[in-house]
């Protein structure tokens, strides 16, 4: 089998159920983004995290291809697909606060870095929120599914959160923000 169709060389792709949309339609934005920061995840997993970090960045691809299932596939679509739906929401808050028991509480806003594993988890964080704001302008224009927001939202806090995790593991500090008080 080619890899390559050439079905998109006019600027066109097909979503899932057979409508063709322009490549630059807010949908195929959209999920691209989330292919986007599945790519990042990768990356985190290829600098060796902590273990614990591994089996979740693990999990989260495999969800992250489901979400992008999901934004391929309009509302009104015939075609079957594991839509996204609280169970992967509810394990990403579980992994969450199992990971925000060993951190330190937070009494201050802190900068991105640390660690190579923590500083990638970080930017992935940044792609997930850069995701979430296009499927939210995606959503005010045509139907997604509204659990997807969610479920990016949460994603968000959790690497954040396992971003700190890594940088104690790593023993790396946090750096903290030091708000410019000048007048």
């Amino acid at each position: 089998m080619k890899i390559y169709t050439k079905t998109g060389d006019t600027g066109e792709t097909s979503l899932y159920g057979g409508t063709r949309v322009p490549k630059n339609e807010l949908r195929i934005e959209a999920y691209g983004t989330v292919d986007e920061l599945n790519s990042l995840l990768g990356h985190c997993l290829s600098h060796s995290p902590a273990d614990r970090i591994c089996g979740i960045l693990n999990a989260i691809q495999q969800q992250l291809f489901r979400v992008g299932a999901d934004l391929a596939t309009p509302e009104d679509a015939k075609a079957r697909i594991e839509r996204v739906d609280e169970s992967v929401i509810l394990e990403l808050e579980s992994h969450i606060d199992e990971l925000q028991e060993q951190l330190p509480p937070l009494k201050h806003f802190i900068l991105p870095g640390g660690s190579t594993t923590g500083a990638t988890i970080h930017l992935a964080r940044t792609v997930c929120r850069r995701a979430e704001r296009i499927v939210v302008s995606c959503h005010s224009r045509e139907p997604v599914n509204p659990m997807i927001i969610t479920y990016l939202n949460r994603l968000s806090d959790l690497l954040f959160v396992m971003a700190r995790y890594e940088n104690q593991q790593q023993n790396e500090p946090e750096t903290p923000w030091i708000p410019d008080r000048k007048k």
